[in-house]
């Protein structure tokens, strides 16, 4: 199991580093610096000027040099501008140039600070993502027990009536995008003109006072599409194992129905739905992004989009790479997990 681990986890790293500068490449075009330079400095900048404010701020340097002071690893630039200034990569408020420390990355927990704000990009983001995590939290709290309900009671009798309704239920919830299923929830239940006015609060109000009222249509939202799709996983596993050979065993042994069900059926037919359930957490981030824009609900999402619409560069890279761990780590669980729900598993 450790060794498993183990070359989980070197894997894990090398796809973090992949997927970091595919991000960090595309950032560091020249157009985002063009615009970048002018939004900084001045939007009637000549192309002259542009290359000089990212000449002097060491924007035009190796890409490969640049990641690498990005991560931490190769020292920091020392740049003497042509308007007469020295800068220095590591340098930051309040810091002299001749005192700042050679390695400023991300391995050195230096996330850099927003282009926009001026702040921490670190603080800013950690600060995002706790306000992100409350909210998947209640949505997988919503999901998880609804959808396998669904799935199982779908998958208990298939072709049944039950089963034809529950599953035309989740194939309508999970074919509904989230920017959809959230428009058609406020116009419903908040809306002052057509809606019924049940949820008064806005979802901005929960960043601070998570409410009924506030915090009820965001968490709907995200949950209604992925019920859908982990309900119908869990009918499928489920009307699978009711078919198999043990089943028609303990049935013929007058086991009852309610106890071939719990005893026999529910661990092997929750095994595929667990291993979905780990993965919805990357795909829960898409929903997080789309829900928390239309809620206005300031979360790691709602960042996301600001940095995007202000090329903020450092933002996006901190966005990103929070990102990309919270999405490998999910996938790392998932397959610990599997290994031990299925004993037919073996490791080598």
């Amino acid at each position: 199991m450790l060794q498993f681990i183990g070359r989980r986890v070197g894997i894990m790293l090398l796809t973090a580093f992949c997927l970091t500068f595919v991000v960090f490449f595309l950032t560091n075009l020249y157009p985002n610096l063009e615009k970048v330079a002018k939004t900084q400095g001045n939007f009637r900048m000549s192309e002259e000027q542009v290359d000089s404010w990212l000449s002097n701020r060491g924007y035009k340097r190796n890409v490969f040099v640049k990641y690498g002071e990005w991560l931490g690893v190769v020292p920091g630039y020392v740049i003497e501008g042509s308007d007469g200034k020295t800068r220095a990569r590591c340098a930051r408020k309040g810091t002299a140039v001749e005192d700042a420390p050679n390695y400023c990355g991300i391995l050195q927990g230096d996330w850099g600070y927003s282009t926009v704000s001026k702040d921490n990009v670190a603080g800013i983001v950690l600060k995002r993502l706790g306000l992100t995590g409350f909210l998947m939290m209640w949505a997988l709290i919503v999901t998880i027990p609804i959808a396998l309900l669904i799935g199982i009671f779908a998958g208990m009798r298939e072709g049944s009536k039950t089963d034809r309704t529950l599953s035309t239920f989740s194939i309508a919830t999970s074919a509904t995008p989230e920017y959809v299923s959230g428009v058609v929830l406020i116009a419903i239940f908040a809306s002052s003109a057509v809606g019924l006015k049940w949820f008064k609060g806005s979802a901005a109000q929960a960043m601070t006072a998570p409410g009924f009222e506030n915090f009820t249509l965001p968490v709907l939202t995200i949950a209604l599409f992925n019920i859908g799709y982990i309900a119908r996983m869990t009918r499928a596993s489920m009307a699978e194992v009711m078919t198999a050979q043990y089943i028609r065993t303990a049935r013929l042994k007058g086991v009852s129905f309610a106890g071939i069900v719990i005893k026999h059926a529910l661990r092997n037919a929750l095994i595929a739905p667990f291993t979905i359930i780990a993965l919805q957490i990357p795909y829960l981030l898409t929903g997080v992004v789309i829900t928390e824009t239309l809620f206005n609900y300031k979360g790691i999402g709602w960042q996301l989009v600001q940095a995007a619409g202000n090329n903020d560069i450092e933002m996006l890279l901190g966005v990103s790479v929070v990102s990309v761990v919270i999405v490998l780590i999910s996938q790392l669980i998932s397959d610990i997990g599997y290994v031990f729900l299925n004993p037919r598993i073996r490791l080598s």
